[in-house]
């Protein structure tokens, strides 16, 4: 294990980095802005700079409903645990990322006793967060923790302590209810304690500690989280829940928690060579998994459930810049991804029909239910319409990763056929017989009301002409509609080849990349020359300050596929150091702000890693590998997947 020292926000810290070990420390003073994200896929909440508690907590089942002042957004739900011990002076000194365990550990120290605090969402119950604390008397000991856990809200709130029986016991726990939006949704929480020898718990919230110098005792707190989103009743499921883990105990549900993460790093991506980049790779890659879950039909917002950026909503970010990490190396989390918009059709046709369309029109950003949630103020959300097209471009991801027709026929086609019907609608025939989609936001949303957008343009090219090939697979006679419009949609070009962003674009700065995108992942564009032309002219109109950094990401795709890995290694590099924040490498959206916990930009890198420099294309044939080269500074990338490895 290597030792590096870095300055991190004015403070100096020794940072310990294990890339095999999936594995981040860091000792000395951190800012609570430094501190990693755990979770399930579900819940999830930040440290405190203590590590006793948590700075914030979200459920991705509890959102505020929409209002005369605001839109539908995600809210905050109750902290887990918010531990103050009596003797005062507790001090960290360490931190430690498990990423391999997901979990995160805080050493403190006041002389007298050395504590141990570990923080998990819990893989293997998605309501349930677990803080365990290992206390080592380093001289005689006594001392009482107390649980100050509450609730930071003006809403209504009940809060009360209570006796369960259970085989004959009386089981104190701390119950919670939190009433939002203007008290007709609930969310309730359970707290308890386990306790080991050397500790015994003196009510709901408060754990005593009598230990001799050198003896050790260890406490565990949970609490389970429950949405009246997702049970009828949950108070009474809050309870169960956390009765249930009660009777569990530490180990099963440590372990429990341990076997599913160790699951999901079956898939994993290894770089040799480079351990900046390796460990970028990993936590970028966690961060995901922590997002996500199999089964859940839910998709993973822009900064997960992190925080309250982007209102908790569902954007494109999802199916073009996640998806395809999920699909190769989870399908099954990839799926969750694709059903939740599945589960939006209903809504999405409703909007095409109030917009004048046929089909389904997918919003630009998604409420759990689907509809439409952005602000009015952003045209996004009536124009930025390319996200139909990646919807149904990300179900194809999804098939070609699976082969699963049987799947193809009964939900991923429908879905696609809908969106295809829309760009019938939408496209307009000029008269020259070419088809234009007029009066957009494409990717880059600096260029408000455009015509032959090239993203937008391209991706629904993309979808029907995948549409109709799906249809084809099935043994159904597409609509021919379908081809005729794909091969006619409009692209316009300067006089050197060089395509145009939209029919009057003029060199103006962008704030992402919308023609690169038609090289990859679209496929549209396939001449070497014709691609590094493009990247080479809109490399120059990035916004390097205030723009995403996904560009990059597939720009850095392109260049490996292409044999440039000098000029591929720069472009991966713009992708995620400008926008690292803190010692556990957390993405923020861009340069110069501290929007993090940026999943899109995880994303946007990890296709770089995936299908650029490991050159794994996916077909629909399954997955394949395409000819790459890698930089000098790295051996080796190897993508693990269940379909087999890839390496280069």
């Amino acid at each position: 294990m290597k030792k590096f020292l870095v300055l991190c926000l004015g403070a100096l810290c020794a940072i310990s980095m294990s890339a095999r070990e999936r594995m981040i420390t860091v000792e000395g003073e951190l800012k609570a802005t430094d501190l990693p994200l755990l979770g399930n896929g579900l819940l999830g909440f930040i440290p405190s700079e203590d590590g006793l508690g948590t700075q914030r907590t979200y459920s991705g089942s509890v959102h505020e409903r929409g209002n005369e002042e605001s839109v539908s957004k995600i809210r905050p739900v109750m902290s887990p645990f918010a531990l103050k011990c009596s003797e005062g002076g507790l001090k960290a000194v360490s931190r430690t990322l498990d990423m391999d365990k997901a979990s995160f550990t805080t050493i403190l120290t006041d002389g007298k006793m050395k504590v141990a605090a570990t923080q998990r969402a819990l893989r293997g119950l998605p309501c349930v967060a677990m803080l365990e604390v290992e206390v080592e008397a380093l001289g005689d000991v006594k001392a009482e923790f107390t649980d100050e856990a509450s609730i930071a809200s003006k809403d209504s709130i009940l809060s009360f302590t209570k006796k369960v029986k259970n085989e004959g016991k009386f089981l104190p726990m701390k119950r919670r209810e939190l009433r939002y939006s203007g008290g007709r949704d609930v969310v309730a929480s359970t707290n308890a304690i386990l306790c080991s020898t050397g500790s015994v718990a003196l009510g709901a919230d408060t754990i005593a500690v009598d230990l001799k110098k050198g003896e050790k005792t260890r406490f565990c707190i949970v609490t389970s989280i429950c949405s009246g989103a997702d049970y009828s009743d949950p108070w009474q499921e809050s309870e169960r829940q956390a009765l249930f883990a009660i009777r569990e105990g530490r180990d099963r549900l440590v372990g429990r928690h341990e076997k599913l993460w160790d699951e999901l790093w079956e898939s994993d991506v290894t770089v040799e060579g480079n351990e900046e980049l390796q460990t970028a790779v990993t936590t970028a890659i966690y961060h995901l998994y922590s997002s996500v879950r199999a089964g859940s039909r839910r998709s993973i917002a822009p900064v997960g459930q992190s925080g309250q950026g982007y209102n908790g909503h569902i954007f494109w970010d999802a199916d073009t810049w996640m998806l395809p990490v999920m699909a190769v190396l989870h399908p099954e989390l990839a799926r969750s991804m694709v059903d939740f918009r599945i589960d939006g059709l209903p809504a999405a046709r409703k909007r095409a029909q109030g917009m004048g369309y046929e089909g389904a029109m997918f919003p630009w950003e998604a409420d759990p239910n689907g509809e439409e949630s952005t602000p009015t103020f952003a045209l996004t959300g009536s124009m930025e319409q390319h996200i139909t097209a990646c919807v149904a471009n990300g179900a194809w991801t999804y098939f070609c990763t699976t082969g699963d027709k049987d799947w193809l026929r009964t939900e991923g086609y429908p879905l696609m056929k809908e969106c295809a019907d829309f760009w019938l609608s939408r496209a307009e025939r000029n008269n020259d017989g070419s088809y234009s989609i007029k009066n957009v936001v494409g990717a880059d949303e600096y260029a408000i009301g455009v015509d032959d957008n090239a993203f937008t343009n391209g991706a629904a090219k993309a979808a029907l002409e995948h549409t109709a090939e799906a249809a084809e697979l099935l043994g159904i006679t597409p609509d021919a509609r379908w081809n005729e419009v794909a091969k006619n949609l409009k692209f316009h070009y300067f006089e050197d080849g060089t395509m145009r962003e939209h029919a009057s674009y003029d060199g103006a700065i962008i704030k992402q990349s919308d023609v690169t995108l038609l090289g990859y992942p679209l496929g549209i564009i396939t001449e070497a020359d014709e691609l590094l032309k493009n990247i080479n002219y809109y490399d120059g109109k990035l916004d390097l300050k205030h723009g995403p950094a996904m560009s990059h990401g597939v720009m850095a795709v392109t260049l490996a596929r292409n044999g440039r890995s000098d000029d591929a290694e720069r472009a991966l590099e713009r992708a995620y150091k400008p926008n690292v924040r803190g010692p556990f490498m957390v993405l923020a959206e861009t340069a110069t702000n501290n929007r993090t916990y940026f999943l899109t930009g995880a994303g946007a890198m990890l296709q770089g890693i995936i299908f650029g420099y490991a050159g794994v294309d996916i077909t629909t044939e399954g997955l394949k590998q395409v000819k790459t080269k890698l930089p000098s500074s790295v051996k080796k990338v190897t993508v693990k997947t269940p379909k087999g490895s890839f390496s280069r």
